[in-house]
């Protein structure tokens, strides 16, 4: 196993390989423990490459059988080869010739799952970041940009199924061996070796066809499990509606005659965007109602989109260098974060996205591991997978289009697409066509893609009446993280509006100072101060719509202003910022008032707006349950800072729910019957989102009524997996002494216990269950005859999900330690 030599990597260090590889031809004779693998690579030297620099590839636990050039074979002393690295310094004077290398590797025995392995009978690959090296030596770099043919040949009975990169174009049986067969694939794009795939083995198959935009149809495949073909049905309508979105909203058109994916669910990735053969996790594949929660569905139907849209933004159009990562994962996650807001609720996907971003991102940013969205140099290339150079990098393009609009922005892409096609490109060519089509100057904005940290942005308001005056002061900063002391004021894009008494927008006559279009305030200084004319009674200012930036925004709004944005501003991503920052600051004081010795106190007018919310037959039922789901313990937590106390909190949480559901009681109640859906089930937006607010008042009434009925009774008659899953956590983590949590768990293992991810669902709730006796029980859990280390959705549900997601469990003083026991190999 290649292992951390210490050596750091740096951005500003990159050079071109002085030799390129525009032709691969590998040959795969699979066979479980010992697989050869024959490379035939096309080298070319670089017009600026001196005669005579060695070649030098990358290797990682390979054992070389043989080497030569031009069909002869190289003598000893004309090469030095290790298991990491291959050096040939006897090279040909021609500036174009052919190495073949001959590589054996043990796939059972490659316990990391990448480059080559083989997995409950499966062989597999995973090649991002650094795999292929562990299958043949090559310049294992996304710089180097190659045309693949691959010949796969192996046993018909074992793994009648042989796949590859590109298009099929030639199988049959292998002469001599009527045993084995073999099938060849050939991709016509240059990519590089990190998209490189195979997968061979038995496996079933769904089978549908696309005909794109000009016409040309292309075959669809979705191999899973035997016997689970049913439940990839939603993921092949989800890669049909990705394909059609693509064309309509960025004009990217598939390229190949077929497109694969394969869920396996021994892979450790979430998923891989191989050209024309995705590798998922099957957790991301699999579906249907017996089995699978709303948000599983969303789940998948993002993440097979995440994975097709890379075709154009990460494969056509690749990176010059890992430290340009974002360029195609932050890109190609605004990308599938605007395909869901299209099939689904915009301002409630919004919100989800902004979740995540605070509750992931922004503690990375406040830590010792703050790095910029672009870093500027690493240690261990795996380490670069963050929240920063996902999300915030999503973000970052997100803000781009805020700054020149949706037309300008289309624009852009377009130009990037057609400028960079079959590029390794950089963040510099990115933000080019940007300034190009809209002749703006991005040289400042560029640093949101160098600076690390949240800016804080300060917020100051008055109204003069005799005036007719609105005044905003704004001043931005960013405290230094590790590395970074120096800090340049940023392009910070804030959507904003001015709410009147009668709850709409107000329309300022002429506004001076700072620069203002389009609802926006562009803060480009350390403060500005912009002054909104024709204004003539105080407004309530709503700022940050749609987090139109990723920040932290201070404003003197009192309990009464947010509580007023929260029924009235026109933007539901603000309206659900004030009430959040509501429920937030109630469970902080409650939190103290419980360390303190107290009882906590509640605000009548706080219940008065829940109530509201929750009733409110104009909003969208998803969008009432997000409104209703208080902000997490774990949440709290980061705005409390210092000396969290996890009992506390969680005890001001349970207090402020039963507050709302006392008043609430019976209006509830109706609501919950009212919300009971009939007919056959459904994963579209509307019926989820009366599901989501089901659940959530679901919790309340069962705090309300003291009792387990009412959840078990859902369980019980649930025809669905999200009612059910429902029911089962509000039963153990409110009831989970009861006899009902306990029959309940076992009727959901009995029914469930040889369906892994389902199961993966039982061991969650468990490990999630909020109190000190979830410790006992994760530690009895690692012990069930269904728990194993070698699976690795089985160990995020359990261990992951404890570490992650149980405050009071884990911040035990033993929790801790339990955890890094289980987890050491």
């Amino acid at each position: 196993m290649r292992t951390e030599t210490g050596h750091t990597f740096r951005l500003e260090d990159y050079r071109q390989t002085p030799y390129a590889i525009p032709e691969t031809k590998l040959d795969f004779t699979l066979e479980p423990e010992k697989t050869i693998v024959r490379a035939t690579l096309t080298i070319e030297r670089r017009s600026d490459t001196p005669a005579g620099t060695p070649l030098v590839l990358h290797g990682d636990e390979l054992k070389l059988v043989s080497l030569a050039i031009d069909g002869k074979a190289l003598s000893d002393n004309s090469f030095s080869a290790t298991p990491d690295q291959l050096t040939i310094s006897d090279l040909p004077k021609d500036v174009r010739f052919t190495l073949q290398i001959v590589t054996e590797v043990n796939p059972t025995a490659n316990r990391q799952l990448s480059g080559l392995y083989r997995s409950s009978g499966v062989y597999c690959t995973q090649c991002e970041a650094e795999g292929f090296r562990r299958i043949t030596y090559f310049y294992d770099r996304p710089d180097v940009l190659s045309v693949y043919t691959v010949r796969v040949d192996a046993d018909r009975k074992a793994a009648p199924i042989l796949l590859s990169n590109g298009n099929p174009v030639e199988n049959g049986m292998v002469e001599g061996q009527p045993e084995r067969h073999f099938a060849v694939w050939h991709d016509p794009h240059p990519k590089p070796s990190y998209l490189f795939a195979l997968v061979a083995g038995s496996l079933g198959v769904v089978k549908d066809h696309f005909t794109t935009r000009s016409g040309r149809p292309v075959d669809l495949a979705i191999h899973v499990e035997h016997g689970k073909e049913g439940r990839a049905l939603y993921a092949m309508d989800a890669l049909k509606r990705s394909m059609k979105w693509d064309e309509e909203k960025f004009g990217r058109e598939y390229d190949l005659n077929v497109f694969n994916i394969v869920a396996v669910s021994d892979f450790n990735m979430g998923a891989m965007e191989n050209k024309g053969l995705n590798i998922f996790n099957d957790k991301y594949v699999l579906a249907d109602p017996e089995t699978a929660t709303d948000a599983d569905y969303a789940g998948i139907e993002a993440v097979i989109a995440h994975e097709y849209f890379h075709n154009w933004t990460g494969n056509r159009i690749t990176c010059r260098d890992w430290f340009q990562l974002c360029l195609k994962e932050g890109l190609t996650v605004y990308r599938d974060h605007e395909f869901s807001a299209d099939q689904r609720s915009r301002p409630v996907k919004r919100i989800a996205e902004v979740k995540i971003l605070k509750a992931q991102q922004f503690p990375e940013d406040a830590g010792p591991l703050a790095h910029p969205v672009r870093p500027r140099e690493y240690r261990e290339i795996n380490n670069f997978y963050t929240a920063t150079v996902y999300e915030k990098g999503s973000e970052v393009v997100r803000m781009i289009r805020t700054i020149i609009g949706p037309e300008l922005f289309r624009k852009g892409m377009d130009l990037y697409f057609e400028r960079h096609d079959g590029d390794a490109a950089t963040i510099e060519n990115f933000i080019q066509v940007f300034a190009d089509v809209s002749g703006q100057d991005f040289s400042q904005f560029a640093l949101w893609y160098d600076q690390a940290g949240t800016p804080k942005v300060e917020a100051g308001f008055h109204h003069d009446a005799a005036a007719k005056t609105f005044t905003i002061k704004l001043e931005q900063s960013l405290a230094p993280t590790p590395g970074q002391s120096i800090r340049k004021p940023m392009h910070i894009p804030i959507a904003f509006g001015l709410i009147g008494p009668d709850g709409k927008d107000m329309q300022p006559s002429s506004v001076e100072g700072g620069e203002v279009r389009d609802g926006v305030i562009h803060l480009r200084r350390p403060s500005e101060t912009i002054v909104f004319h024709g204004i003539e009674a105080r407004p309530v200012p709503s700022l940050l719509r749609g987090f139109s930036a990723p920040v932290n925004l201070a404003a003197p709004l009192t309990a009464e202003d947010r509580g007023f944005l929260a029924l009235n501003d026109s933007d539901p991503v603000a309206r659900w910022q004030a009430m959040n920052s509501i429920f937030s600051a109630t469970l902080l004081d409650g939190a103290k008032r419980v360390r303190g010795g107290h009882q906590p106190e509640t605000d009548p007018k706080i219940v008065a707006l829940a109530g509201k919310v929750a009733f409110d037959e104009m909003l969208d039922p998803a969008f009432r349950a997000l409104c209703l789901t208080l902000p997490s313990e774990s949440d709290i937590a980061r705005e409390m800072g210092n000396n969290v106390d996890p009992d506390a909190i969680l005890a001001s949480r349970n207090h402020l729910i039963a507050a709302i559901a006392s008043a609430y009681a019976d209006g509830f109640a109706g609501l919950y019957d009212t919300l009971k859906q009939e007919g056959a089930f459904s994963p579209d937006a509307a019926p989820a989102g009366k599901r989501a607010l089901r659940s959530a008042l679901l919790d309340y009434l069962s705090v309300q009524e003291k009792s387990p009925e009412r959840a078990e009774r859902q369980f019980v008659e649930a025809d669905n997996m999200t009612d059910r899953a429902t029911a089962l956590a509000v039963l153990v983590h409110r009831f989970g002494d009861s006899g009902e949590a306990r029959q309940a768990l076992a009727t959901f293992e009995q029914t469930f216990g040889q369906d892994a991810l389902v199961m993966d669902k039982w061991f969650i709730v468990q490990a999630t269950r909020p109190g000190e006796t979830a410790l006992e029980a994760v530690r009895e859990l690692t012990r069930h005859p269904l728990f194993s280390l070698d699976n690795p959705n089985r160990v995020r549900a359990l261990i992951g999900a404890f570490t992650a997601s149980n405050p009071t469990g884990f911040n035990r003083q033993d929790g801790a330690a339990m955890v890094s026991s289980p987890i050491r190999f």
